[in-house]
């Protein structure tokens, strides 16, 4: 209603500025009718040349007729203020022979002019509006006074008519502005009310609510897109968080119910003793497991509330790779798989954070091992592409299923083929990839096809960084 009531104000200053500027134009357009009226009649009684004459019947007749056109009630007086002459058709005139007043007899002599909004001291019943002037006698001296006057009852009639059509235009209007107003409302409202419901779900924990689209691109418009977009995220977030909690209570409670189930059959002797050294190994394996998992969430944990890129260096690229590579040797001599090292000769200089980045290769190329068949080349390659150095990981296995490829770098996810081969990993080497990347500000991409698996990856080369994109096999 606020607006309704802004309008309404602004509608009632305007309102009485008009009703104020037409009254006063109304008064003036009266006063110069009245002015001219006497003015006729004043020139008509000096030509009579005589002061009696100003009496007689014929210059009556013709005051009569000016009063019949103008509306006005005219008479004339002599130089003493006396009435002689009136506009009535009446034979006997109730004004002819009464006295003017003796102040308004010395202003008009002392000013030359009257006008006001008087009774004349009781000569009028009512209010009139009243001009005179003197009328001059043959020889120039003051023969008399014509007064014109108009009754401020038909003057404040025509003027109550017009406030009454104000007042009813004006009830119409707010009439009008409250309908629109109170609709206006009612349709702003409705997202508004619709949002406030959905934030006391959102509290209760249902993120399922929406808002009803609102048609017009306008604030309210776009509150309710942002609302709704707010809305999207929150059950996406809470999707995740109940997601996280359950792979995590699922990867801790696997290796602990082995861990406590074989280290109950130690205590009760259901374990033969021949066969403890076996069994204390898998605990052992499962407890560095649950280790690796707990470094693993607190590395997780430490780049959501951090920027791994906040530590800008430049460094060597390939000497990165190859340092990373021989921490592999003895896996990779274990499945008997050959390493192509494709790189350029130049150095690849490139920045950001060479411990977080170095995880990213790291992470790869242990992928990569993990999943590499028995006797297959293991290859990576390193070039300059469009302002950018580029290195690709590269592993001949299974083929990732095309649908499990968007999925590959979420949290704790593990593609069929890893269930049952990847017993040391967590799900959480790519997804840390891509959040080291991210806060770089760079890409990965993967692509896989008839058992060749590629990830390749993207960093800002430093000033000097060169080298061209080499053959690749």
């Amino acid at each position: 209603m606020v607006t309704t009531g802004m309008f309404v104000m602004c509608f009632l200053v305007f309102g009485s500025t008009m009703f104020l500027m037409g009254r006063a134009f109304l008064i003036r357009e009266k006063q110069e009718s009245l002015y001219a009226t006497a003015g006729e009649v004043r020139r008509f009684a000096e030509a009579m040349h005589a002061e009696e004459e100003l009496g007689s019947w014929e210059l009556r007749m013709n005051l009569a007729a000016i009063a019949q056109s103008t509306g006005d009630h005219i008479f004339l007086c002599d130089r003493t203020g006396k009435v002689v002459s009136s506009s009535d058709r009446n034979v006997i005139s109730p004004y002819i022979g009464r006295q003017m007043p003796q102040s308004v007899m010395e202003k008009l002599s002392d000013s030359g002019s009257y006008e006001a909004l008087t009774d004349l001291d009781g000569f009028y019943e009512g209010m009139y509006y009243v001009v005179a002037e003197p009328i001059a006698g043959a020889e120039g001296e003051t023969a008399g006074y014509v007064f014109v006057n108009y009754a401020g009852a038909g003057f404040f009639g025509v003027w109550g008519r017009f406030i009454l059509v104000f007042v009813l235009v004006a009830a119409g209007v707010l009439g009008l502005a409250i309908v629109f107003e109170y609709a206006s409302d009612r349709r702003l409202a409705r997202p508004l009310n619709e949002m406030a419901e959905a934030a006391h779900r959102f509290a209760r924990g249902d993120y399922s609510v929406r808002v009803s689209p609102y048609a017009d691109e306008d604030e309210i418009g776009t509150l309710t897109q942002a609302f709704n977009t707010m809305a999207d995220s929150l059950e996406r977030n809470e999707s995740r968080r109940r997601e996280f909690i359950a792979n995590v209570s699922h990867e801790l409670r696997t290796p602990m119910t082995s861990i406590a189930g074989f280290a109950d059959g130690l205590l009760d002797g259901t374990i033969p003793k021949e066969e403890e050294k076996k069994y204390l190994q898998t605990i052992s394996s499962e407890t560095k497991r649950l280790g690796r998992l707990v470094r693993s969430m607190l590395d997780m944990s430490r780049l959501q509330d951090g920027d791994p890129a906040r530590r800008e260096q430049t460094f060597d690229l390939g000497e990165t790779v190859v340092q990373t590579m021989l921490s592999f040797e003895e896996r990779v001599d274990a499945k008997r798989m050959t390493v192509d090292l494709n790189m350029p000769e130049d150095d690849i200089r490139v920045k950001g954070d060479v411990d977080s980045l170095t995880r990213v290769v790291y992470n790869l190329i242990d992928n990569a091992v993990k999943f590499a068949g028995e006797g297959t080349e293991l290859a990576v390659s390193i070039w300059k592409e469009n302002g950018k150095a580029y290195t690709a990981v590269q592993d001949t296995g299974q083929t990732i299923p095309r649908e499990e490829l968007p999925l590959i770098f979420d949290r704790f996810h593990k593609a069929d083929r890893s269930r049952s081969m990847d017993r040391e990993g967590v799900g959480l080497g790519l997804y840390m990839v891509r959040q080291i990347l991210a806060a770089h500000d760079q890409d990965i991409f993967v692509t896989s096809e008839n058992g060749v698996t590629v990830f390749t990856f993207t960093l800002a080369l430093a000033e000097g960084g060169r080298a061209d994109k080499p053959e690749h096999k």
